[in-house]
C-alpha cells in the first residue's frame, strides 16, 4: 500500500508564496482515524486525501480535513487537489475533473493564463446567505471600532458546507490591524455565528488587484489563512447580493496573505444565471514537494 504525498502552494504566483497543500493519494483508504492524525501532523489548514481511481460517476473521492476536524468544503484544497490529480493522472490541460466531496461533486476545469501559467478554476456549490449581524460585537471581536466596519454592506454569514462570517471593511489600515479574539467572540458563537472571519476591503497593496482580505479561523487556537477560496465563493455570492461592485456580473483579483507573508492572488468570477449563481473560483497551483507516508 502506498501513501503518495505532494505538497503545492495554492493562489500562488511562485513558489513558497499562497496557501500550502498536502495531499495524499493513496492506493487504498485511510481509516479517518489515521488522516486526522496524519493532517494534525502535517499542520496546515487543510490535508486532502483522494483515491486514484475514479467513482462510477467518473468523479474522484475527496477527504479534507484540518489539523483539528474533517470539513465538507474548502476552496484551496479543492484547486490543490485537482491540480496534483491532474499532473499525476497525466491529463491534458483541457480535461475537466469532477472531486467528489461531502457537499457533493464539485467540477474543476483547467486553462493557460496570457503568462503562460496553468490555471485552476472550481465551480462553486449552491451558497446561503445567512441573516445579518450587528457591527458592534463583531467590532469587538476583531480588536476594531465599529467605524472600520463599513456600514454600506452588512456583516452577514455566508455558507455553503462550511461557513464564515463576511465582514467589509473601510480601509486597508483596519485590514491590517484586525485580530480574532475569541473570548471577544463567544457571544457570536452563542448565537450560533461560526469562529470563521472573512474581511475584506476596497484597497490593495497592488494597483492590479480589486480587492484584498484577510480569513481568521479556529483550529486549535486562531490562525490565518494566506488565501481562501470558500471564502471568496462566499464572498462572490455577497457581492452579488449587495451589489457591491456590479448589479451581475463580476470578474475579480483578491489579494491576500501579506501579513502572513505568503502574498496569495485569488481569482473570482461570479455572475447571476436565471434564478442562481455561477461562482466560480481560480488560482495558480506551484509543486514543491513530492515523497511517501511511511
Amino acid at each position: 500500500m502506498v501513501q503518495r504525498l505532494f505538497i503545492v502552494d495554492v493562489f500562488a504566483e511562485q513558489a513558497y508564496a499562497g496557501n500550502p497543500l498536502a495531499v495524499v493519494i493513496g492506493d487504498d483508504a485511510l481509516p479517518g482515524d489515521t488522516m486526522q492524525r496524519v493532517a494534525a501532523e502535517i499542520n496546515y489548514s487543510e490535508t486532502t486525501f483522494v483515491a486514484p481511481l475514479p467513482e462510477a460517476d467518473g468523479g474522484y473521492r475527496v477527504r479534507i480535513y484540518t489539523p483539528a476536524r474533517e470539513i465538507a468544503f474548502a476552496g484551496h484544497p479543492i484547486l490543490g487537489t485537482a491540480a496534483v490529480l491532474r499532473r499525476h493522472l497525466a491529463l491534458p490541460l483541457s480535461a475537466p475533473l469532477q472531486l467528489n466531496l461531502m457537499v457533493g461533486p464539485v467540477p474543476v476545469t483547467f486553462e493557460r493564463a496570457s503568462d503562460g501559467r496553468d490555471v485552476a478554476w472550481f465551480a462553486a456549490p449552491a451558497v446561503t446567505l445567512g441573516a445579518p449581524c450587528a457591527r458592534e460585537p463583531m467590532a469587538a471581536a476583531l480588536g476594531l471600532s465599529p467605524h472600520d466596519i463599513d456600514a454600506a454592506s452588512p456583516v452577514q454569514q455566508a455558507g455553503a458546507g462550511t461557513a464564515a462570517m463576511i465582514v467589509p471593511l473601510r480601509s486597508l489600515d483596519a485590514l491590517r490591524r484586525c485580530r480574532l479574539d475569541l473570548d471577544a467572540y463567544a457571544p457570536l458563537r452563542a448565537q450560533g455565528r461560526p469562529p470563521l472571519v472573512y474581511l475584506f476591503c476596497r484597497e490593495t497593496h497592488d494597483p492590479r488587484n480589486d480587492l484584498c482580505a484577510r480569513f481568521f479561523f479556529e483550529a486549535h487556537g486562531v490562525r490565518e489563512d494566506p488565501a481562501t477560496g470558500n471564502g471568496a465563493a462566499f464572498l462572490g455570492a455577497y457581492l452579488l447580493e449587495h451589489r457591491v461592485r456590479s448589479a451581475g456580473e463580476l470578474s475579480l483579483r483578491i489579494e491576500q496573505g501579506h501579513e502572513v507573508r505568503r502574498p496569495s492572488l485569488v481569482l473570482l468570477r461570479a455572475r447571476r444565471v436565471g434564478a442562481g449563481l455561477d461562482i466560480r473560483v481560480g488560482g495558480g497551483v506551484i509543486p514543491t514537494v513530492r515523497g511517501e507516508l511511511l
